[in-house]
């Protein structure tokens, strides 16, 4: 007969004999499984493309502010341009609404329509329609427009006004010999008179009005304080010019953006010298390269990381998610510059 001791030692045994049976069948059912990439009842290998997609996926950034280069068609010839009439290639409305849907459905808050010159084509009728879509259908807290202000009208306004909520108007100087050097100008016509013009109609017609300004050689050394004190705008965005291999830059460009260029340095002393205006918004090049998700005409993702511009597919064709992981977007860097504001003319005391 056993004493008591021993009889206490083998259940002390039986019973870390089951705790280790059963450790075994865990790892068996649960955990080896998930790294065969196979089951107790199936030999289905895991796909390890698809392993990796669905970690990509699980990262996606939100596309909350898009900027929709839906016309690269324009009546200027800034020397700086990146994104030049390389193709007139336009959407169908019916596709574009399509993929301002998918955009919405993703996360999108704002959208920016550029171009070229968005008003340009058909006289601003498809830039207002897929203006009034955006507000009226897709109910988007914010629709914005850049345009260099020379082929908006005021019947515009009356009739696509109130579902804007932002206009920018590209000015690069207030000396008119400058903007003609620059190329910002049609013929003989005074581009500031224009930028005065639509001013008064954003304040007219409840539009937020704001200013983009490229830095460059040519206008480096001007001091625009008064000038855009008065003018009041809601942010006045200013860019140190940047070099774009293909479109400005290089044997396939219809620019020459190497001659415009201006140094960190010189940048950072024209920033210095305005330094008192509190609306003032830098967007140095570092800024600019990644924080900015920008489509083209075909609705692609473009890559700007590498000094060009890399598309993506489009995501008409293989939606949103997919597309935007090739478009280079860092969505830390957007909120950092400042990329997400009050964007909403419901929210902006406008004058």
């Amino acid at each position: 007969m056993f004493s008591t001791q021993v009889v206490l030692c083998i259940q002390l045994w039986m019973s870390n004999l089951q705790l280790i049976y059963a450790t075994i069948l865990a790892w068996i059912t649960v955990i080896y499984p998930q790294i065969q990439g196979a089951s107790k009842f199936s030999t289905e290998k895991v796909n390890p493309a698809k392993v990796k997609l669905e970690t990509k996926r699980s990262r996606t950034a939100t596309p909350s502010s898009v900027n929709y280069h839906f016309t690269r068609q324009c009546n200027y010839k800034c020397g700086f341009c990146f994104h030049t009439a390389k193709t007139s290639f336009v959407l169908p409305i019916e596709e574009a609404k399509k993929g301002l849907q998918l955009l919405k459905k993703s996360g999108m808050e704002k959208i920016n329509f550029s171009g070229g010159e968005p008003f340009l084509h058909e006289r601003g009728e498809f830039l207002g329609k897929l203006v009034k879509y955006c507000k009226d259908d897709l109910q988007l807290p914010s629709v914005s427009i850049v345009s260099n202000g020379s082929m908006i009208r005021e019947n515009w306004f009356q009739k696509y006004g109130e579902y804007l909520d932002i206009l920018a108007i590209s000015c690069d100087s207030f000396d008119e010999d400058t903007n003609q050097t620059i190329g910002r100008a049609q013929g003989k016509k005074s581009h500031v008179d224009n930028l005065l013009k639509v001013r008064e109609w954003c304040r007219q017609y409840k539009v937020a009005f704001k200013i983009n300004s490229v830095i460059n050689t040519f206008n480096v050394d001007e001091d625009m304080t008064e000038k855009i004190t008065e003018l009041n705008p809601v942010r006045w965005k200013v860019f140190q010019c940047l070099v774009i291999d293909g479109e400005n830059a290089g044997q396939d460009s219809l620019r020459e953006a190497e001659r415009f260029v201006v140094s960190d340095q010189q940048f950072q002393d024209f920033l210095e010298r305005h330094k008192s205006i509190s609306f003032l918004v830098p967007e140095s090049n570092q800024k600019m390269r990644d924080s900015y998700l920008i489509l083209d005409e075909y609705m692609r993702f473009l890559d700007c990381r590498a000094g060009r511009k890399d598309p993506s597919k489009s995501i008409l064709d293989v939606g949103v998610e997919e597309a935007i992981q090739f478009s280079g977007f860092d969505e830390k860097m957007f909120l950092k510059r400042g990329g997400k504001y009050v964007w909403s003319k419901a929210d902006m005391r406008l004058e």
